[in-house]
């Protein structure tokens, strides 16, 4: 701003990142916005009243309700109606990443009103540039299913794809899901854990992911607080599933027409049937130049 006193505009939604430990982690653009804003829509308005009384902001706070989010937003876009300005905060964080926000963003948007980020802490971020792994493509997945099957699944289409992968997840499921991830995964990619990051106990750890049950059984407190999981995934399960529905098609060759075997290793697997069709041809031809 150059100076210039900075005052919230009119029927404006402003999207507020906050500290996701440390409180002095706080933009001024952030404190600026919760100052002058006519209201902040919170996600628990006892989480956010402490960050407000902590820097002496007197702003009015009301509910977003995060278990309506729907009911929440059409709230807030009322209050643009009004001509009001909003300041909508998680209670630690980005709004909108694994946090409630992204409603009342689509349907400020939706009706015509300025949606403005004012972007400052994230776990996502502070994970990924501690964590000591680097790849050309992340993956941001956020929390994991918490139903055994469905987080397997997930997890299986998940080890198909190369590059990093991102997971937060709570205390008490961090073991059932480090489980999950070596089935899926195997038991060597690298992996970085951030436990409480920016708190008093934060701790970041990178060993190969068979290594991880261990070290979390080491110390009782490192079953404590939030996680942050970067995994440097190399789509080994792609190359098994690859491997799997060659070995398929392999057999139905033996057995039935080039066409019928493909189309039916395609259902079988989910393999593409086109690529299945090349090797196919490959292994008819090697047959034959025997």
């Amino acid at each position: 701003m150059h100076g210039e006193i900075f005052v919230a505009k009119q029927a404006t939604l402003y999207v507020v990142a906050t500290p996701i430990g440390n409180l002095r982690d706080i933009t001024l653009r952030a404190l600026d916005v919760l100052r002058t804003a006519d209201i902040i829509a919170a996600e628990d308005t006892r989480v956010t009243g402490s960050l407000l009384s902590s820097h002496g902001i007197s702003t009015r706070v009301i509910s977003t309700h995060r278990h309506n989010e729907r009911e929440s937003a059409a709230g807030i876009v009322k209050l643009l109606a009004e001509g009001k300005s909003v300041a909508l905060v998680s209670d630690a964080g980005t709004p909108g990443v694994s946090d409630p926000g992204a409603v009342a963003a689509a349907q400020a948007m939706a009706a015509g009103f300025d949606v403005v980020a004012v972007p400052g802490p994230s776990a996502l971020c502070a994970a990924l540039s501690v964590c000591g792994l680097s790849a050309p493509r992340i993956c941001f997945t956020g929390f994991l299913p918490a139903r055994q099957a469905q987080r397997r699944e997930l997890l299986a289409s998940l080890a198909l794809e190369k590059g990093l992968q991102v997971f937060f997840e709570a205390p008490h499921r961090i073991e059932e899901s480090v489980a999950d991830m070596i089935d899926a995964y195997g038991a060597q990619p690298r992996i970085a854990i951030a436990r409480e990051l920016t708190k008093l106990y934060e701790e970041v750890h990178q060993c190969a992911l068979g290594e991880v049950p261990a070290w979390l059984r080491q110390r009782p407190e490192r079953m404590r607080g939030e996680f942050v999981v970067v995994v440097d995934s190399a789509g080994a399960g792609a190359e098994a599933a690859e491997a799997e529905a060659n070995r398929v098609l392999g057999l139905l060759l033996d057995a039935l027409p080039l066409k019928q075997a493909v189309k039916l290793a395609a259902d079988i697997t989910g393999h593409k049937r086109n690529l299945l069709y090349q090797t196919a041809l490959a292994i008819k031809g090697a047959g034959a130049a025997r």
